[in-house]
């Protein structure tokens, strides 16, 4: 490597370094306890399955994907030794802050190679300011965990496309999203025969385990858990009743059953159970519109990205829950866009920093001020909706313009 490489490489990881450990100081001095889901709800599931007693999404219901519980036992594991010096809840904190980081530098090292490729290095760089404008909630959540799982597998999609796919199906059983990369893979790239094999395969496999240890009842339980919950405060279609519990119209209640804020108001619950039939409708859409793409011979370098970006984003906007970790999704497609693609992703890459950054401001900054319906953290929920609104249009304009070859 000449000087220059060798200084661009040291600080780009040395970006890498600090903008994870920031993320993570941060998450225990914020307001609103942005760390909370860790020791609030995963360290319990995790202890409880460690110690033989229930196992979530085992025997008894649960609304993640069975696998998402390795990671809560495996950062249960890491926590171990640190429980003398900083307690259980400390210990359990800090071990899921170490075990997100390895995978992000797992993925950040796939992505960035040695540093002279500068897509790559833009993409990489993207990647830390989007950590830093989004927050702890970045790294806090289980959604963090899939995040470099879906950046390696959409790095690798054309030249190892089976531990692609494979990665990516394990990702979908983690959190469902991932899900959308491998449809809109099997939609844009040519070896779709490999890619199912493998994506199938990977999936078959899964659930003979899980069918083994005897999830036979909730195997796919995670599908249905949620359909009767209402509308989360930060959903994109709550936003009018938010606006409405401004001027005290509606209001916001916390549901014990689900753990979560949702709007109270008339209507409310017909939207949260028109959303569902929705989101399908729009993903449907997509492929479709994917499907016809591809039929007319484009690139599957331009096709891949801007529709893996658009059914993620589909996947947030019709969604009933609204969860600021969801931002996390929009990450790898993007990453992925900017080093096929650059050109034409400069302006997604720069709507998911500034939806980054408003999200930050909503939680956990201002979150206690949402939850009174104050007008200004609402203003600026109601720019982050709209903003992903936009989001999803320019990803939908981008297909639509991919050049045919």
């Amino acid at each position: 490597m000449t000087r220059i490489a060798t200084a661009r490489a040291a600080a780009l990881w040395a970006s890498f370094v600090l903008a994870h450990a920031l993320v993570a100081v941060l998450g225990w001095v914020l307001p609103a306890q942005p760390m909370g889901d860790v020791v609030l709800v995963y360290q319990p599931w995790a202890a409880s399955a460690a110690s033989g007693g229930a196992v979530v999404g085992i025997t008894e219901p649960w609304v993640y994907p069975q696998l998402a519980l390795l990671p809560m036992l495996a950062a249960h594991g890491i926590a171990a030794p640190l429980v003398p010096l900083l307690g259980a809840q400390g210990g359990y904190l800090v071990a899921w802050a170490l075990l997100v980081t390895v995978g992000d530098l797992l993925a950040f090292a796939v992505l960035v190679g040695r540093c002279r490729d500068a897509r790559r290095v833009g993409a990489a760089w993207f990647w830390c300011a989007a950590l830093v404008l989004l927050g702890p909630i970045a790294l806090y959540r289980i959604d963090a965990v899939t995040v470099p799982l879906a950046v390696i597998g959409a790095l690798w999609l054309r030249r190892r496309p089976e531990v692609a796919m494979a990665l990516l199906t394990v990702g979908a059983w983690i959190k469902i999203w991932p899900g959308a990369l491998v449809a809109a893979a099997l939609v844009a790239v040519r070896d779709r025969r490999r890619m199912l094999v493998a994506a199938a395969g990977t999936a078959g496999a899964i659930a003979l385990l899980l069918l083994l240890l005897g999830a036979d009842r909730e195997l796919f339980g995670f599908l249905t858990a949620q359909t009767g919950r209402g509308l989360q405060i930060e959903a994109v279609a709550a936003t009018p009743f938010l606006w409405l519990a401004v001027a005290g119209s509606a209001s916001i209640a916390y549901s014990f059953e689900i753990l979560t804020f949702q709007v109270e108001a008339g209507g409310a619950d017909a939207v949260a159970a028109a959303l569902t039939p929705v989101m399908a409708l729009a993903v449907a859409a997509l492929l479709a519109l994917g499907v016809h793409r591809a039929r007319r011979g484009v690139d599957a370098r331009h096709l891949l990205p801007p529709l893996a970006l658009a059914l993620v984003t589909a996947l947030i906007v019709t969604n009933k829950v609204g969860s600021p970790q969801f931002q996390t999704w929009l990450l790898a497609p993007v990453v992925l866009w900017l080093v096929l693609d650059r050109a034409r992703a400069l302006l997604p890459a720069a709507l998911v920093l500034a939806l980054c950054a408003l999200t930050f401001a909503v939680y956990p900054l201002g979150y206690d001020a949402l939850l009174r319906a104050e007008a200004l953290p609402v203003a600026v929920l109601s720019i982050r909706n709209a903003l992903l609104l936009v989001l999803l249009a320019a990803s939908v304009r981008a297909i639509l313009r991919v050049p045919t070859r």
